[in-house]
């Protein structure tokens, strides 16, 4: 199943499983409930991004013509002696159209920078879409935390092509509002704010055509009590979505709040 990347104008909601559920029962169980979800919507994608090994039991249902598969990482190589790790060429071939690179857990595991670039690139080269997750690990009243992430983007994007830049995907991701209740997490003010200067800071990188064409999601603490206010006044193209993906009538909540024309 193709992803037209031209599809701007409808918002687009990841579902990030992380290491969950324990058995392919519950994960079908789960994935069902979504598909059912998603069938009503008018105005929102959902790509559902499984453990690797329920992507290709999925990859055998049938799909609403919104839902789309993705991965949670990629391996920075296409090929080799590298055990344990999966390719994106594996994925794609899996069917999946996204992956998730760059996370904030993968990020505390090690992976640098420079790594997730070569990830992100590798993505690109398999036709497979990057979903590039950025965020500062606390805010400060001096900014420091806005230049960290512009860093983060110049680190992680310089030295791709021009034609892969136009259209990319960013998930931002605060990681001080990771595991928070929805009263704690990000106000919809500063999330617009932040949107803002990852525009601007794409504009002064890569130029002023990539940066119109991002697709920035939010991620941190996203429940179906925030989502609708988030998308209503937070400037953003949808959301990635952690533990609230698991729980169907949380997600549906949330996938409600994102089907609004933009």
């Amino acid at each position: 199943m193709s992803y037209d990347i031209e599809m701007k104008k409808r918002n687009l909601v990841v579902a990030n499983w992380k290491m969950n559920p324990e058995s392919l029962e519950e994960a079908k169980k789960i994935f069902n409930a979504i598909r059912n979800s998603a069938k009503g919507l008018k105005n929102a994608d959902v790509i559902v991004c499984p453990p690797f090994t329920y992507l290709q039991p999925f990859s055998k249902l049938d799909f609403p013509k919104n839902v789309f598969l993705g991965a949670q990482n990629v391996f920075g190589e296409t090929k080799g002696a590298f055990t344990g790790e999966i390719s994106a060429g594996m994925v794609k071939n899996l069917g999946a159209n996204f992956s998730i690179v760059g996370h904030s857990e993968r990020r505390a595991m090690g992976e640098t920078n420079e790594i997730v670039r070569k990830k992100v690139q590798i993505a690109f080269n398999t036709n497979l879409m990057p979903i590039l997750c950025i965020g500062e690990k606390e805010r400060d009243k001096d900014g420091n935390h806005l230049e960290f992430i512009k860093n983060q983007i110049k680190e992680c994007l310089t030295g791709l092509s021009k034609k892969d830049l136009v259209g990319i995907h960013i998930a931002y991701e605060p990681i001080w509002a990771i595991g928070k209740s929805y009263k704690e997490a990000m106000s919809p003010t500063d999330i617009h704010e932040t949107v803002l200067f990852i525009k601007k800071s794409f504009g002064e990188l890569f130029g002023r055509d990539t940066a119109d064409s991002l697709r920035i999601l939010y991620g941190g603490s996203v429940e179906a009590e925030n989502a609708s206010e988030i998308v209503r006044l937070g400037n953003i193209d949808g959301f990635l979505v952690g533990h609230a993906s698991l729980v169907p009538s949380q997600f549906s909540a949330i996938l409600k709040a994102a089907d609004i024309k933009k």
